[in-house]
């Protein structure tokens, strides 16, 4: 089951995504700021596997200060931006910054809890696929350790 933390300074949105994330089979945690949300991921063991933010709570820049937490706990952490302002700088800025999407919570005939669903799932994928490499590229070394050993 994969660990996932909301974070989101709007109460309705905030369990509305924890209730339809937790129907989905994923261990929700939320968090109701940056800065608790920012706790949270450094306090987590083991890490979250998916961060899902609000890009304005307590500033226009926390969820950017966010991403920077995630990144800085694991660098395979998949961050997932929203918000109800959007535009193209922000959603330039957070990708830049390595989250793995970026999107608007008010978009017209969307359903934006379906569509998170969707990316979740497929930056699940992307994890799992790059720590799958990191621990090949880890019995590679060592088997390269040993063979040099032995030499």
């Amino acid at each position: 089951m994969f660990k996932v933390l909301v974070i989101d300074d709007e109460e309705s949105v905030l369990q509305s995504v924890k209730r339809r994330l937790t129907r989905e089979g994923f261990d929700v945690t939320a968090a109701d700021s940056a800065s608790a949300g920012i706790l949270e991921i450094q306090n987590s063991d083991p890490p979250f596997d998916a961060i899902v933010t609000d890009m304005s709570m307590e500033d226009p820049d926390a969820g950017l200060r966010v991403l920077n937490a995630a990144f800085s706990r694991d660098l395979f952490a998949e961050v997932v931006v929203m918000t109800a302002y959007g535009n193209v700088a922000n959603a330039v800025e957070c990708m830049r910054r390595g989250a793995f999407d970026y999107i608007e919570k008010n978009s017209p005939g969307i359903d934006v809890y379906e569509l998170l669903v969707i990316k979740i799932d497929q930056a699940m994928d992307r994890r799992r696929n790059d720590v799958r490499a990191v621990e090949r590229w880890e019995r590679a070394a060592r088997a390269q350790e040993r063979r040099t050993g032995d030499a």
